[in-house]
């Protein structure tokens, strides 16, 4: 009997600099310089946020690429300046100036963008199409993949999970957060950000937390529904595989790498490392 195919789960942090991991996460020897070279080998993916403030240069996209695993992936958050706006079907240009700002110098390991909302964003049925209908599918003859963040409960709405599943755009599973749940399968890949961990415990989740998402990875990737999470417009589960990126963000930002590593190792099935 053949074995049924899953997608790909990648796991990982918001990005790579951050002086307390120091001597916690990266090793006390090791030069400033190659933390994201080791970053890359104890983790599968990692959100870049500096792309939300302003443009990188193309050459650090260069640099970058260069610098990690052949099979990594950077998912990248958008400029915020096509999104903290009033009128969304006016990011047009906004939009095409951070597609041309040097992202796909980032080859194939560029993975899903992340356009993120404000939380006082509210959800304007046309307008959001409007904005969906600006985001390329492909540039350069590279295929995009689009997720959402949006913040604001009024998106808790059937018309809005509809409008994404038209276009193809994922919306982020918001998981141990203030913020609203949208857990509904809109896409052909799954982008979750957890944002639970503590001080008090060393792998920033206690072990149940941490089996629970390694789980619903997994089911995610089997093209399955995990349980205990809220959907809007729930469709019943239709077993194709889907890719998975599961970043550990915010909580407590000292054990996010530590709770990223605990969850490859759950998935992986006990391998450590890469």
């Amino acid at each position: 009997m053949a074995k049924k195919k899953i997608g790909t789960v990648r796991i990982g942090v918001g990005g790579w600099t951050y002086e307390p991991w120091r001597g916690t996460f990266y090793p006390d020897t090791l030069p400033q310089k190659r933390e994201l070279e080791y970053a890359a080998s104890q983790l599968t993916t990692i959100e870049i946020n500096g792309t939300y403030y302003g443009s990188q240069k193309p050459e650090s996209f260069r640099k970058w690429h260069d610098e990690t695993p052949e099979d990594f992936v950077f998912s990248l958050k958008a400029s915020r300046y096509s999104t903290n706006r009033r009128v969304l079907a006016e990011a047009g240009q906004s939009i095409e100036r951070f597609f041309t700002s040097g992202v796909l110098e980032l080859k194939d390991k560029l993975g899903p963008i992340n356009w993120q909302f404000m939380a006082t964003k509210q959800f304007d049925p046309a307008d959001f199409e409007a904005f969906l209908k600006l985001l390329p599918k492909s540039v350069e003859g590279r295929t995009i993949r689009h997720v959402v963040e949006v913040r604001h409960e009024s998106f808790r709405n059937p018309d809005f999970v509809a409008l994404l599943r038209n276009y193809g755009v994922a919306a982020v599973v918001a998981g141990d957060s203030e913020f609203p749940q949208i857990a509904d399968i809109t896409a052909p890949f799954v982008y979750a950000r957890i944002m639970g961990t503590e001080e008090t415990h060393p792998l920033g989740y206690a072990d149940k937390a941490l089996d629970l998402w390694a789980s619903r990875a997994k089911q995610w990737a089997a093209g399955e529904t995990p349980k205990g999470l809220e959907s809007v417009a729930p469709l019943k589960a239709d077993g194709k595989p889907r890719d998975v990126f599961l970043y550990v963000i915010s909580g407590h930002k000292l054990r996010n790498p530590a709770a990223a590593r605990a969850l490859i190792e759950r998935v992986d099935g006990g391998a450590g490392g890469r």
